[in-house]
C-alpha cells in the first residue's frame, strides 16, 4: 500500500561540558539560570488535514535571536549578510534537541546558515560531557574546550556550552573556535529574562502517532516538537530525557538510488509502505521512499535494536501524513 528578517524554537534545560585552556578563552558573565515550567501533556484528536503553525510558540528561541547583534554575526563570520530566516526550522533532534532559530548568511536561498540552538530539557556538566564524548567517537574534526558560561566545547563549525541549565549550541560555517565563542558570548549577554519555552508544540496530525510512540520510546514524551520543513513537509518529534523518536522528510532527485544500500543491508526489514520502505532491526530507523524523491525517515534515538512490529506499527500510523 502507498503510505502517503526573525524566529526561532527555543528550549529548556541543558547540558553542560566544563572546559579549559586552548582556543576561545574568553570568561562570559554569569547569567541567572531560567526556570522551566512543565506543562501536563495534552491528548488532541487526529486531524486528516495538516493544521497551520501555532500562532506562539517557541518564545525563547525566538526573542534570543531577535536580541542578538546581526551585525555582530557578520562581521565575525566575515559573511555578505546576517538576516534571521523568516521561517521557524524544525527542532534539531537528538540527544540532546535544541529549539533552534537562524541567520541567513548569503542571497543564496542555498547559502550558509548560522544555527542557535538552546536544549529543550534539563542538563547538567554530566549530560554536556556526554555529548562531548559522543561527537568524539566520530571521526571529526577534533574538539577544544571553551572558557564560557559554566564551560563548553567546540571546533571550526560548532560551539557548545551549558548555561544556567541549559547548552546552547551555535553552528554555521568554517571560521575558528575563537570566533565562535565570540558568538557564543553574545548569546550569553542577551538569555537573561528570556520567558520560558513550552513544552508542548503540536500539530493534531501528528497526535496520530502518539499511543505507537511511546510504545518504541518505553514512556510517554516529557516534551514535544512538531513543526514543518520549508518546503511543507511535517516533522514530528517526541523526546524525553533518555531518548527521542522523530519523523520527517527528505527530497532528493534520485531516491530510489539511495535507498539501494538499505534495500541491501543484512538487517533491513522489508514493511509495506511507500514504494519501499525498511526498518533497521540493529537501529531501529525505518525509512520509507514515496514516488521518485521524496524519503521518509522515522529516526529512534539512541539508535537500539529494537523490536521491528513497533516501528512497523509506528510508520503505519505515521505514513498517511507523508503519501498522500
Amino acid at each position: 500500500m502507498r503510505i502517503r528578517r526573525v524566529v526561532v524554537a527555543a528550549g529548556l534545560t541543558v547540558v553542560l561540558l566544563a572546559g579549559c585552556g586552548g582556543p576561545g578563552q574568553e570568561t562570559a558573565p554569569s547569567v541567572p539560570p531560567l526556570v522551566s515550567v512543565s506543562t501536563p501533556p495534552t491528548s488532541e484528536t487526529p486531524s486528516a488535514t495538516p493544521t497551520p503553525p501555532p500562532s506562539e510558540t517557541a518564545k525563547v528561541a525566538d526573542t534570543l535571536c531577535v536580541r542578538m547583534d546581526a551585525a555582530l554575526v557578520q562581521s565575525t563570520l566575515a559573511v555578505p549578510v546576517a538576516n534571521i530566516q523568516a521561517k521557524n526550522p524544525p527542532a534539531e533532534f537528538g540527544l540532546p534537541t535544541y529549539d533552534v532559530c537562524q541567520f541567513t548568511l548569503s542571497t543564496s536561498p542555498s547559502g550558509p546558515v548560522l544555527r542557535v540552538g538552546v536544549s529543550v530539557l534539563p542538563a547538567t556538566k554530566a549530560t554536556l560531557a556526554a555529548t562531548q564524548k559522543e561527537y568524539a567517537a566520530q571521526p571529526r574534526e577534533p574538539v577544544k574546550p571553551a572558557v564560557i558560561g559554566e564551560g563548553g566545547y567546540g571546533t571550526s563549525t560548532f560551539l557548545v556550552f551549558l548555561l544556567g541549565g541549559k547548552l546552547y549550541k551555535l553552528s554555521g560555517p568554517r571560521a575558528t573556535l575563537a570566533k565562535y565563542v565570540v558568538l557564543g558570548q553574545e548569546v550569553v549577554r542577551q538569555v537573561a529574562g528570556l520567558p520560558d519555552p513550552e513544552r508542548l508544540i503540536t500539530r493534531p496530525d501528528c497526535e496520530r502517532g502518539t499511543s505507537a510512540a511511546t510504545k518504541v520510546m518505553g514512556a510517554p514524551a516529557m516534551v514535544r516538537r512538531d513543526g514543518q520543513t520549508l518546503v511543507g513537509d511535517l516533522v514530528c518529534g517526541w523526546v524525553t530525557s533518555t531518548s527521542v523518536l522523530s519523523t520527517s522528510v527528505r527530497r532528493e532527485p534520485d531516491g530510489e538510488a539511495l535507498m539501494a544500500p538499505i534495500r541491501k543491508a543484512p538487517t533491513s526489514q522489508s514493511v509495506p509502505l511507500g514504494d519501499e520502505g525498511y526498518v533497521d532491526t540493529a537501529t531501529g530507523r525505518t525509512t520509507i521512499r514515496v514516488g521518485a524523491d521524496k524519503i521518509v525517515d522515522l529516526v529512534p534515538l539512541p539508535a537500539r535494536k529494537l523490536d521491528p512490529d513497533l516501528m512497523t506499527q509506528f510508520a503505519l500510523a505515521m505514513s498517511p501524513l507523508y503519501t498522500r
